[in-house]
């Protein structure tokens, strides 16, 4: 066993983010909004792959008019609208085993939505100055297990987004619960589901340069092996008004994953997961806070995990929205769905918001949702859906 302390890399910050890890690390092979639900998707039960594939699975694409073999071999491609699956029961995402290469996953941009809003109105605090972005340090499995990076397909090609392992009250220490935003496996108003979504924790674990991560070998990519979500959940504002600036107080996500290969959960597998805070203190409460992502927009290129550190501020997106914290920080598209980290009064860190939104055409802060009711229904829907 062993206990992971993430000191915080900004002058006049005493705070000290903590990560508890318990397991041995990765192997040398790859191992009051309303929520809305996804139904039930695919993902091997083990090693069985596409054989266990459940029937309630085979029957929702055989409803939609999905030929699996044909999805896997590039029907998935197909954005046209009858075919783009938008509304929240309607959440599917086989299994396409080895999809996410190594040079798949290098290929992958982030999504045009991450960094795109133009946001303030009344309640809005003044813009905070700028907190430069932080190297993590390497091995990422050793100071900063829970977070990763979130792959998925979009009309526009391969995306990133980045993601945090959470904790499941009804599986303790055996989650399979991983956070994000919303805009990361939605397109919100503009949209349906994004496809086959995957989460790699602690990717390119040693920091590798684009060159050498060419000959990467797969446990320095993907430490402790891909993980598809076969459930999602987001909040029922995003999927019906989602990329409108009412909407990015409720930009959050919650998935259920499986892993590509093997039967361990994702926490025994990694050996951390970290509790969410629900109770949305105001700014003015939550202390420092500190947001953790792969920034893949210039000028980051996607593959070395940064962090800021911050106290955050204020910010409305629109009249009679809710309250959104914004700290200072130089990260980029790509960071979205990163977690943002608090310590509680019990000295416990905890994932209390997610990137969401920056400022149009630039860098200098970042925005989450405050956690409260709604996301915390979505976090239960999830837990309670996979609770056995």
């Amino acid at each position: 066993m062993r206990s992971i302390r993430l000191l915080p890399a900004a002058a006049g910050l005493t705070v000290a983010l903590a990560l508890t890890v318990t397991g041995c690390g990765p192997t040398e092979t790859p191992a009051a909004d309303k929520p809305a639900a996804g139904a039930t998707a695919s993902g091997p039960a083990g090693d069985g792959g596409d054989a266990a594939l459940p029937q309630d699975l085979a029957d929702k694409l055989k409803k939609h008019g999905v030929d699996l073999d044909k999805w896997k071999n590039g029907d998935w491609k197909n954005w046209d609208q009858d075919k783009w699956l938008r509304e929240a029961e309607d959440f599917v995402n086989p299994v396409i085993d080895g999809l996410w290469d190594n040079e798949r996953m290098q290929s992958a941009k982030s999504p045009d939505p991450t960094i795109a809003a133009t946001a303030g109105s009344s309640g809005s605090d003044p813009v905070p100055r700028p907190v430069q972005a932080q190297r993590e340090k390497t091995p990422y499995h050793r100071n900063a297990a829970p977070v990763g990076k979130i792959f998925f397909d979009s009309p526009q090609g391969h995306m990133v987004c980045s993601g945090t392992i959470v904790k499941d009250p009804r599986r303790p220490g055996r989650s399979n619960m991983v956070w994000t935003a919303g805009h990361c496996v939605h397109a919100g108003q503009r949209g349906g589901w994004y496809r086959n979504i995957a989460f790699v924790p602690a990717y390119n674990d040693l920091g590798k340069s684009a060159s050498a991560l060419r000959n990467a070998k797969p446990h320095e990519v993907a430490p402790y092996g891909q993980y598809w979500a076969d459930w999602a959940v987001t909040s029922g504002e995003w999927i019906q008004r989602g990329g409108t600036n009412p909407a990015w107080p409720h930009d959050y996500a919650v998935l259920h994953v499986k892993p590509e290969r093997g039967g361990k959960s994702l926490e025994e597998t990694v050996g951390a997961a970290l509790p969410v805070d629900f109770s949305a203190p105001t700014a003015a409460q939550a202390g420092t806070m500190g947001a953790w992502g792969y920034p893949a927009a210039p000028p980051y290129n996607g593959l070395i995990m940064h962090k800021c550190l911050d106290r955050p501020t204020r910010l409305t997106t629109a009249p009679a929205t809710p309250t959104m914290y914004r700290i200072g920080c130089t990260m980029t598209g790509g960071s979205s769905g990163g977690g943002w980290f608090r310590v509680l009064p019990n000295g416990k860190t905890a994932l209390v918001s997610n990137t969401s939104i920056g400022p149009a055409g630039g860098n200098g802060w970042l925005a989450g949702p405050q956690l409260g009711r709604g996301a915390q229904a979505a976090h239960d829907m999830v837990s309670k859906k996979f609770a056995r």
